[in-house]
């Protein structure tokens, strides 16, 4: 009879460790993903000749505009992977927003996969030996990216981070001081997005760079805290218990 319930008690604890190594995984996952959509940081040096007026005009390699729309496409797959990954755990605090916010990750790739159409665009008329008669054409192009990108680098990442905030933030499963970054930097970014579209500041303004500060130290925050502590261990298993 003790054998037997050594051997119970054995199965019954390698069964509650099961899904906290799982979790430690989902969370080191995240925060290896979170840390690859930094990638994107070069892309406003890199896209700077493509989306110069003369670009069309010009002669030399495509390197700089080609390597960017790659990164840009990394970008957008990692945010959709992001999500993905911590659905499985956000949906147990709250199923309706974490598919919301797999749904908003999905949206903003979207964008972004648009607007490095729109650029690679200008390389390909440029390949083929387009010239002047592509110079409108290339300039709307550039005008579209720019619009495009509000969305897709402004506003969406805005909702992604509110709703991810509010689910850290009811879940504990990272400190509540870590979540509130996203929760106000989400509304400060999405301020500064309408800014931008009505005008008041321009694109490139220190303003509207600064409002998209908060959500940029709350996804490398969050990165690299999800691969050095992972999640809370008693919110994560209280989410657990809760199945």
């Amino acid at each position: 009879m003790n054998i037997s319930k050594e051997v119970k008690l054995a199965s019954t604890n390698r069964q509650a460790a099961t899904p906290m190594a799982s979790h430690r995984k989902i969370s080191l996952t995240a925060g290896l993903i979170y840390l690859l959509t930094m990638v994107s940081i070069p892309t406003l040096a890199l896209y700077g000749q493509v989306k110069s007026a003369n670009y069309i005009l010009g002669a030399g390699p495509d390197t700089a505009a080609m390597l960017g729309g790659i990164l840009e496409v990394i970008v957008a797959l990692a945010g959709i992977g992001t999500a993905v990954v911590l659905f499985p755990v956000l949906k147990k605090q709250n199923e309706g927003l974490a598919l919301g916010l797999v749904a908003a990750r999905v949206l903003e790739a979207s964008a972004l996969f648009t607007g490095v159409a729109f650029l690679l665009s200008i390389v390909t008329l440029r390949q083929a030996g387009a010239g002047a008669d592509a110079l409108v054409t290339s300039n709307v192009l550039v005008t579209l990216y720019n619009r495009i990108f509000l969305l897709g680098g402004s506003f969406m990442p805005a909702v992604d981070d509110l709703l991810l905030g509010f689910l850290l933030y009811k879940s504990r499963l990272v400190p509540r001081a870590l979540s509130l970054i996203g929760i106000v930097g989400g509304p400060v970014l999405i301020a500064g997005f309408l800014a931008v579209v009505f005008g008041v500041i321009g694109r490139d303004a220190p303003l509207a760079a600064l409002s998209a500060l908060p959500v940029f130290l709350f996804e490398l925050s969050l990165g690299i805290w999800l691969i050095v502590k992972g999640f809370n261990p008693s919110a994560a298993k209280e989410l657990l218990g809760a199945e």
